[in-house]
């Protein structure tokens, strides 16, 4: 490997004032990395430094000192974190790697307190612990919009269905005025050949001739002016009947929608906010709790090394009744809150009542979870229902303005049509006074003639709107395509959201048993033949209304020297396969939330209840999944894995 290739995958940490760490760095190379010493050699204290700048909270400052700083350099990018004491907590700041460690430190976080770790071994409900990074009000919330916005384009694309439906009878009447248009235009170029022959065997004088010509032509155009008046005066009656009709359908459907006060709307989404704040402040209690776990447990571990070391020191055997004394159940320590000296026990009891305490809030946090499904659920179909009334009385509105100025319309049409009937009554008395015998039939013949150039404009009207008409239908129906794939988009994303959930329950399973299948062949544990997990669905019933219920169980499987199998139970499981099993459903979670692609590292701790050869099987399965891997082992389980991997003596 050159120079250039080592640096990119290498990766540099130097820490101060983290745990017992003093000053410290460090260079991890890509693969394993060995953190190797007896106990009180501050490993597990880098671990907590890489946690840090990674971006967990789950890291505690050296008691002596007011501040502590870790930097992470990994190529070009560098990460910091600052731990600074105040009058009543450490407070972190700086640029971790990622900004939420909830990922990281359910799965990738590995020390002896990691609660996908514990999970297992305390038989918790592993299933809350796989899908507690997934946010299921986000994804309802979304779910919800998506519905909504399918609904409006299933309402576009059923009005598209109507007027495909229309299109038949459109073409069927085009087809009928040009037709007609046709006829009526024959008939008027017949009827103009007729005048033309009737004019050349009438003699006349050029003045009578025009007068006549002009009162015919003035007797034509308020003729035509007056059809238009009665056809538009049809037309808004028309118009007028139907928009009647549509408002007494508009407010039907208001009258029967149920109300929707918004008010109410306020005060869920008061509600819901106050709710999402409680249960984001459960789950900062539970996270605090659980550095408080795993802080008191490192303090523990700490004592007893330094324990064994005194002893190491004097000469001491470890079976010896001293040292029995020392690390039994009642051995005094000194308290590192109140500096007092307790007994370990009572520091073990407290730790549990945390630890129960934590239970407790998980509790909450899920009854939480499930008003605030319900609310959101109560709170999206009011604010349908809000909608769907200001919509209808936006139509009522405008259906009745519409409806105003139609009638309006009509009224001032009758004034014109009124006026227009007396004016043609005149005419008529006037052509009649330029009539004689001999102009009666030419007269007869430009009447009839007038008549049929008017009903040809009309037919030419008629046909022009029924063009545009099948214009803008196909035109909307161009649209057709484009919404049935917006529409299946969103069909998409719903069955997307919808199986999010089952999917990450699914892929978790699946994960786990294959990797355990595969781990229990490899490690060979005496009869044990297969750790697998089942999830299953049940009825359950939340307040009012029945739900399904997703449950993780995990099956242990053994023989007997017979060779016949039997059902076992976690409690079972020795320490070893215990600690085995929890890792696996770890690695699970690891994968199934792709935390690979936002944390390169997987951290390892407390694996001393696994033997080294089992030990170095695990740690070279798990290099596979990830760029860095940090375990911290004694010497003696170190010395079990293989020689290429960099050991780190020194911290």
């Amino acid at each position: 490997m050159n120079s250039t290739d080592e640096m990119l995958d290498t990766a540099h940490l130097s820490a101060e004032n983290v745990g017992g760490i003093e000053e410290t760095e460090l260079t991890f190379r890509h693969g394993v990395n060995v953190l190797t010493g007896r106990n009180a050699t501050n490993r597990t204290s880098t671990l907590q430094a890489l946690m840090a700048v990674l971006g967990s909270d789950m890291a505690s400052l050296k008691a002596d000192a007011e501040r502590g700083h870790v930097e992470l350099t990994i190529g070009d990018d560098t990460y910091t974190r600052t731990l600074t004491r105040t009058d009543s907590d450490v407070v972190m700041t700086g640029e971790p790697l990622v900004d939420t460690s909830v990922l990281p430190d359910l799965y990738a976080f590995l020390l002896e307190n990691n609660e996908s770790r514990r999970a297992v071994a305390r038989s918790d409900d592993l299933r809350e612990v796989i899908m507690r990074p997934v946010d299921t009000d986000e994804i309802e919330a979304e779910i919800d919009r998506l519905e909504r916005e399918k609904r409006r384009l299933t309402d576009d694309l059923e009005s598209l269905s109507d007027l495909e439906r229309r299109l038949p009878k459109l073409a069927e009447e085009e087809t009928r005025l040009k037709r007609e248009l046709e006829e009526t235009s024959e008939e008027l170029e017949a009827k103009k050949a007729e005048i033309d022959a009737s004019n050349a065997d009438v003699e006349e004088t050029r003045e009578e001739k025009d007068e006549l010509e002009s009162k015919l032509e003035e007797l034509q155009d308020v003729r035509s002016a007056l059809e238009d008046t009665r056809y538009e005066i049809e037309t808004n009656r028309e118009s007028i009947e139907r928009l009647r009709e549509e408002l007494d359908e508009y407010r039907e459907r208001e009258e029967q929608l149920p109300a929707a006060p918004a008010e109410r709307i306020d005060e869920l989404d008061s509600e819901i906010d106050r709710l999402r704040r409680r249960k984001r402040d459960l789950e900062s209690d539970i996270t605090q709790l659980q550095s408080i776990i795993q802080f008191n447990q490192d303090m523990l571990d700490d004592y007893e090394s330094d324990v064994l070391e005194t002893l190491g020191d004097t000469g001491a055997s470890s079976g010896d009744g001293v040292t029995d004394q020392l690390l039994g159940g009642q051995q005094e320590v000194t308290c590192w809150t109140c500096g007092s000296a307790v007994e370990r026990d009572q520091i073990d009891s407290t730790t549990e009542q945390i630890r129960e305490f934590q239970s407790t809030k998980r509790d909450d946090r899920r009854e939480l979870e499930t008003r605030i499904s319900e609310l959101v659920s109560e709170r999206d179909e009011l604010k349908d229902r809000l909608q769907t009334r200001e919509r209808l009385e936006n139509q009522i509105e405008e259906s009745e303005a519409e409806l105003a100025d139609r009638e309006e319309r009509v009224d001032e049409l009758r004034i014109e049509r009124e006026g227009l009937e007396s004016e043609l009554t005149t005419l008529n008395d006037e052509v009649e006074s330029l009539r004689s015998e001999d102009y009666d039939e030419i007269l007869d013949l430009h009447r009839e003639a007038n008549q049929l150039e008017f009903e040809c404009d009309r037919l030419r009207d008629e046909l022009s709107e029924v063009r545009e008409e099948i214009a803008q239908v196909k035109d909307k129906l161009d649209e057709r395509e484009s919404l049935e794939a917006e529409r299946d988009e969103i069909d998409a994303d719903l069955e997307e959201l919808r199986t999010r959930v089952s999917r990450i329950e699914r892929e978790a399973v699946e994960a786990f048993n294959q990797h355990m299948e595969e781990l229990l062949d490899v490690l060979d544990y005496s009869n044990l033949d297969r750790i697998w997990l089942e999830r299953t669905e049940t009825e359950v019933r939340e307040g009012r209304r029945k739900v399904s219920k997703t449950t993780f169980d995990l099956h242990v499987v053994r023989s007997t020297e017979s060779g016949t199998a039997y059902e076992d139970t976690i409690d079972h499981l020795s320490e070893s396969e215990r600690e085995v099993t929890g890792l696996v459903f770890a690695l699970a979670g690891f994968l199934v939330h792709d935390v690979h692609e936002r944390i390169p590292f997987m951290l390892l701790d407390s694996l001393e209840a696994i033997d080294s050869e089992r030990i170095a099987a695990l740690v070279e399965y798990f290099e596979s999944y990830v760029d860095y891997v940090v375990v911290a082992l004694l010497p003696e389980d170190a010395d079990a894995l293989p020689d290429e991997y960099e050991r780190i003596t020194d911290i």
